[in-house]
Formats: C-alpha cells, sequence, structure tokens
C-alpha cells in the first residue's frame, strides 16, 4: 500500500468512524512497539497496528526484515487489532538510501536511522495518519513527552542505556502534539516482562541494531562500491609526510584508527582530515584529534531557536558535553574535545530536555 492509493485504504477500514480515540501504531516486529501497542488497547483505544515496508534488497540484520512483518501481523492478531502494511520503498530509496551513499562519496559519515526517523517515519507516516483520521501516531521510542511553561517538550526516556532522544531530535513541537511513546517511562527490562505476562510473541526478541540495508554477508565497502566509485588514497601525518595508503578514501570517517595502512606504526594514530576530492587522509595523534567546536549546519529546534550553554550529545549513547551556541548557531566546547566527523549529528539538551540539533560539517580551527 503506498501513499498513491487512497481508495483503497478508504475501503480497507482504516477510515472507519469510532467513538473512541484512534491511534495509528508504528510496528517494527519488536518488543517495544508491541507493548506500546499493547498499552493502547489496554487503555480502550481503537487501535490499527501499521508496519512499513521501506527496503526491498537484500537484507540479513536491521530492522524491517520480512519476519519482521510477520512478527508484527502475529502480535496484532494476539491483540485483536487490524493490521496493514504501508510501502514506502520509493521514499526510503530517495530520502535514506540515495543521500547515505552520496554522502560518503563526499567524504562524509551519516546517520540513516535519523534520516528514516526524519524523512519518512515522522514526515511521511505522520502525515499519512493524520489524513486518515488518526488521533496520534504512536511508537515504542524510549523517549518522553511532557508540557512545561504551556509548551510540549521531548524529555530522555526513562531508561538512560536506551534513550532514544538522539536519533529523534528533529521532533518539532507541532509534532509532538501529534505523537506519543507510552514505553517513555519504561524501562526496558519491564516492557519485556509486560510483553512476557500478556504472551507475545516478541517478548523474548533481540533488539535490532544494524543498518536495515547493508547486509553483513556484502558489508558497507560492496553495498557503496555498486552505487558510487570508491578510489585509493594516501595516507600523510600533519607535516604532509607521506606515510601509508587506504583503498578508499570514502569509506575513512574522522576518528577512525583501524582499517589504515600505517606501515606498523607503533603509536596510536587516528584519521583526523579526509579529503575526497585530493584522495587524502590526514592522521595524527590524539592530540591532533581534539577541536575546539564544530561547524553546524541544518539545526532543527523542538521550539525556539537557542542560543548560550548546552549540553552536547555527538552520538546516539555518547557523553553529554557542556558547550554553547553562538549567534551563528555554531558549537564550542568549553573543553576540548574529539573532533566530530561531517555528516553526523550533534544534539543539544537542557538537563533531560531536547533542545534540537543539527548537522556536523567539521571542526572549528
Amino acid at each position: 500500500m503506498t501513499t498513491a492509493e487512497p481508495r483503497r485504504a478508504a475501503c480497507s477500514g482504516l477510515d472507519r468512524p469510532s467513538a473512541r480515540r484512534r491511534v495509528l501504531v508504528a510496528m517494527s516486529g519488536g518488543v517495544d512497539s508491541s507493548v506500546a501497542a499493547a498499552l493502547c488497547v489496554r487503555e480502550g483505544r481503537e487501535v490499527v497496528g501499521v508496519t512499513l515496508k521501506l527496503w526491498g534488497g537484500p537484507q540479513d540484520q536491521g530492522c524491517c526484515a520480512v519476519s519482521d512483518v510477520d512478527d508484527a501481523r502475529r502480535v496484532c492478531q494476539q491483540l485483536g487489532i487490524d493490521h496493514f502494511v504501508f510501502n514506502y520503498a520509493a521514499e526510503f530509496e530517495r530520502d535514506v538510501v540515495a543521500p547515505y551513499a552520496d554522502a560518503h562519496r563526499r567524504g562524509l559519515t551519516p546517520n540513516p536511522c535519523i534520516a528514516c526517523n526524519r524523512h519518512v517515519k515522522f514526515d511521511v507516516l505522520l502525515q499519512r495518519a493524520r489524513r486518515l483520521g488518526f488521533e496520534q501516531l504512536v511508537t515504542g521510542h524510549h523517549v518522553r513527552i511532557s508540557r512545561r511553561s504551556g509548551r510540549l517538550r521531548l524529555r530522555r526516556g526513562a531508561d538512560a542505556a536506551k534513550d532514544q532522544s538522539y536519533v529523534l531530535y528533529m521532533l518539532s513541537e507541532a509534532d509532538l502534539a501529534l505523537l506519543q511513546f507510552p514505553l517513555g517511562d519504561m524501562r526496558k527490562a519491564d516492557a519485556r516482562a509486560l510483553a512476557a505476562e500478556l504472551g507475545l510473541r516478541t517478548a523474548d526478541k533481540p533488539d535490532s541494531q544494524d543498518v536495515c540495508f547493508i547486509t553483513e554477508a556484502a558489508g558497507r565497502e560492496r553495498f557503496l562500491a555498486e552505487r558510487i566509485d570508491l578510489h585509493p588514497a594516501e595516507l600523510v601525518d600533519c607535516s604532509g609526510r607521506h606515510v601509508g595508503t587506504v583503498p578508499a578514501v570514502e569509506l575513512v570517517t574522522v576518528g577512525q584508527r583501524k582499517g589504515l595502512d600505517l606501515g606498523g606504526a607503533p603509536q596510536r594514530r587516528y584519521a583526523v582530515e579526509v579529503d575526497v576530492e585530493a584522495r587524502r587522509v590526514t592522521v595524527g595523534g590524539r592530540g591532533e584529534l581534539s577541536s575546539r567546536g564544530i561547524r553546524l549546519v541544518d539545526h532543527r529546534w523542538v521550539g525556539a531557536l537557542v542560543e548560550g550553554e548546552v549540553l552536547a550529545q555527538t552520538s546516539a549513547h555518547g557523553p553529554v558535553v557542556p558547550a554553547s551556541l553562538d549567534a551563528q548557531g555554531q558549537l564550542h566546547w568549553s573543553e576540548p574535545q574529539r573532533r566530530v566527523a561531517g555528516g553526523q549529528a550533534v544534539v543539544f539538551y537542557q538537563g533531560d530536555e531536547v533542545l534540537g540539533g543539527a548537522t556536523s560539517a567539521g571542526h572549528l580551527t
């Protein structure tokens, strides 16, 4: 089912009128979304489950596999709710896969899961839920929504080890008004315990953590080689002296240590600059890897634009570090930090509240 098939949706029961609150639950086939659906059913809502078909190529890991669709369907059967599959493969290719390959072509290090959340799950799907008359889109993400000073706020999930606020920084206050995250106040162990208590087939299913469109058998290099040209490059130290080679400059990311042919150098050295056009990677020690700040582009704010002191996080489960945002939206660390690869997300917090985020365009000199 695609966005171009409203008549099929209309006669499928998706637009069935009801006096109860109607919610659409995004069902990944995992335990979290299964429990989210179960909690909505328990609250007496009219619940419909939907699974997204995103990737039609080879797949042996990650989310959205055929087995995940089957798990989601069977959980919906257990809960006594309707289940549908929406085909967004074209949108996924256009907004996630193609930009992923192009980013590597330009020497960046993209995060496809963030792109998927931004363009598919909380854009295309959210719009469709609204058109079909659902009051809310529900997911199993471990984040919370609260209201402070009359405004909706996005906050970290109660389970710090499973918090997913970093990958949802692009959600605006208008988006939050249409969303619900029932697992935000739960710990993952409690969600699994509830799934087991309810007899849900996904209770013991492992979490999915890999990129869904890159197979473990073929790997990232083969996937990218089919989409972009890969070029060998020389490795130089910070003085410009040749110290080795690398088979594909497009596969190197700032901060990388493994896979660099440095001729048995005794000290640890890391990629500190990647220049795709020059076919050159500069390597250095930990000192050369640090920077005073990050050049940022494509800022997104939950509410109003933020300037001044913030806490910044540069990876999904990385530490938060004191920093400040200047009037141009560039980030300055309170103390020098490890460089962040271009293309990576940088998310701003105040306590456990998400203020917004942006994309790294390299380090500030």
